[in-house]
């Protein structure tokens, strides 16, 4: 018994010195950097979905538009090129190596869309059953991608403020010096590209939608 009252003293201390800490933000850092995290893995989800959806889109446009062989082969050597380029949750505080992946899918997401345009030069392909159900999948993906990089960018700032602001600043020079800030996607046209793959559009390097069916050459 004498023991154990011997050992409340300092269990009491114990608990309040968690309790002080907690409510000074030690634990904010690294909370805030398991929320970029995740929703990293989520923007690397999506693309993924995209990838897998490419092989079979090619192999439907090669059956009515064989012509097509040069889009073909863009779309097939981005998506080689982007799956080639990873970035993964301990990298992604590296600008150089997070320019490469928001490049090389940035491409991707181009090539994409020149190659959704085409489909109006072929009626036959257009009213493709397994065709128009990939447009719609992969519509569908571009969406979830650009939703994914903007949860992304924001878990990003909001955990990029907290190293750089009081009383974050302290911790990140104390407890957390490996922490780092991590980088954020631009908001560069193509990152905005849901549309892309909507029947309507341009090529890559036009900058405004085609106004007319077929009118993307």
């Amino acid at each position: 018994m004498h023991s154990t009252a011997s050992h409340r003293p300092l269990l009491w201390i114990t608990m309040a010195l968690s309790l002080a800490l907690g409510g000074c933000g030690i634990n904010t850092i690294p909370t805030k950097r398991v929320a970029a995290q995740t929703a990293w893995a989520e923007v690397q989800n999506q693309y993924q979905r995209r990838s897998d959806l490419i092989p079979n889109l090619v192999q439907t446009v090669q059956g009515y538009a064989q012509q097509e062989r040069g889009v073909l082969v863009d779309v097939t050597n981005a998506r080689a090129k982007a799956t080639q380029v990873q970035v993964n949750a301990s990298t992604i505080t590296d600008p150089a190596a997070f320019q490469r992946f928001e490049q090389a899918q940035d491409q991707l997401t181009g090539v994409l869309g020149h190659l959704m345009s085409i489909n109006e030069k072929y009626p036959d392909l257009k009213s493709n059953e397994n065709f128009l159900a990939l447009q719609s999948e992969l519509e569908g993906t571009e969406n979830r991608i650009a939703i994914a990089r903007r949860d992304y960018n924001s878990a990003v700032q909001s955990y990029n403020t907290e190293l750089a602001t009081f009383p974050g600043v302290l911790w990140a020079g104390t407890m957390y010096k490996g922490d780092k800030p991590m980088n954020m996607f631009g908001a560069t046209q193509q990152a905005q590209s849901a549309p892309a793959v909507n029947f309507n559009i341009a090529p890559p390097g036009g900058t405004a939608p085609a106004t007319t069916p077929g009118s993307a050459q």
